[in-house]
């Protein structure tokens, strides 16, 4: 745990490092269309290579569940951070599906790494706080995710290239890493008994409501372009619009988050997101013009704003399994969703187009708001 005295000076460390984890995937996703043309991939192929991605953040997720028990959460969210700054410039430049395959994999076991350590970390901070903190550090997580899309889509703009954007990124992701070291504080390890335990069905529950919610959050990340793009609302260098509304509208709803869990509570803050998210999927499938699908993506991101926070904070409450073991759990479970998800929606796609693949997203998101009741059961 971290020492009661000393939890505060933590606070920019960890937001630093939330911040960190969301621009280093979210400054990929602009890449994706220039990605599939310069290797000239299908839906079907490019789909099996975000696959990679997924396989990578899920194998750093089991690994990091032992080393987080054994040596505490801050050297691995250092090295996680300084993995995604060193590796996003090689996905710009990536010349054969092999290379990029090898290359999204090493970025997802970076991604992996960062994102078990920071949870379990900033949960702690929140016990030490006495009050609800998640949403407030998965907003900067959401502020990262904004800031990664705008940089990126704003440097291809300007016809800057690929591996410039993805330079200077890389370089604001490294100073940020580097500010966060002294401001983190070395955990103490509290857990006994075995690394690995069975999970209790509740944190089952949880794990599964997080996977999709972690497929509809990969797919916008990876396919909105494309789907801007094919459905010819957005230029090509113009098509990171999306997922940067998207991203504005997760930061905040986040941003009040936690004050709105202290008014109304999880459960009901989970059921408000699901009519803005069913109108935004309907707004985005069905535009006619870009300004109605932009408006689509906002809805979206607002209304699937708090749900990872709150299953997270749900995570840290329960008490049929140790936290950190739950934590491991649903967050790769969580990128099993990503693991998943994009190689899914390709393959839907291929079949059926984006259109109706996006459509699926909105359908599967609905069940994860309408599970709200379910998921604040006491364990039995």
């Amino acid at each position: 745990m971290i020492p009661s005295a000393s939890w505060a000076a933590g606070l920019l460390g960890t937001r630093l490092a939330f911040f960190v984890a969301g621009f280093g995937l979210a400054a990929w996703a602009p890449l994706v269309p220039l990605a599939k043309e310069r290797l000239a991939v299908d839906d079907r192929m490019l789909g099996l290579l975000l696959l990679c991605l997924g396989a990578g953040s899920v194998l750093a997720m089991l690994l990091t569940s032992v080393s987080n028990a054994r040596y505490g959460s801050k050297p691995i969210i250092l090295v996680g951070g300084l993995g995604l700054a060193l590796i996003l410039p090689w996905l710009a430049i990536a010349g054969t599906p092999l290379a990029l395959g090898a290359t999204l994999f090493a970025f997802g076991v970076s991604l992996g790494s960062i994102d078990v350590a920071m949870n379990i970390y900033a949960l702690e901070l929140e016990r030490g706080a006495d009050r609800p903190l998640m949403s407030g550090f998965h907003a900067h997580y959401s502020i990262g995710e904004f800031t990664g899309s705008a940089a990126v889509t704003s440097f291809l703009s300007l016809q800057l290239g690929p591996l410039f954007s993805t330079l200077v990124c890389s370089a604001l992701m490294m100073t940020a890493i580097v500010l966060a070291w002294p401001r983190l504080t070395a955990t103490t390890v509290t857990q006994q008994g075995p690394l690995f335990v069975l999970p209790h069905r509740s944190v089952l529950l949880i794990a599964a409501l997080a996977a999709i919610t972690f497929l509809v959050e990969g797919a916008m990340l990876d396919w909105s372009a494309l789907l801007l793009v094919g459905q010819d609302l957005l230029a090509e260098a113009h098509g990171g619009l999306g997922c940067m509304l998207f991203a504005v509208a997760m930061t905040a709803g986040r941003l009040g988050g936690d004050a709105v869990v202290e008014r109304i509570g999880d459960r009901a803050t989970l059921m408000l997101g699901t009519l803005p998210i069913m109108t935004g999927f309907l707004a985005v499938v069905a535009a006619p013009v870009a300004v109605v699908a932009m408006a689509g993506f906002l809805l979206i991101g607002l209304g699937i704003s708090n749900v990872v926070p709150v299953l997270c904070r749900r995570a840290g409450k329960q008490k049929v399994m140790p936290v950190g073991v739950a934590i491991a759990v649903i967050t790769t479970a969580g990128y099993a969703g990503i693991l998943m998800g994009p190689a899914s929606i390709g393959l839907v796609a291929h079949m059926t187009g984006l259109p109706f693949a996006f459509g699926m997203l909105g359908a599967l998101m609905c069940i994860v708001m309408l599970s709200a009741r379910m998921v604040m059961a006491d364990p039995r």
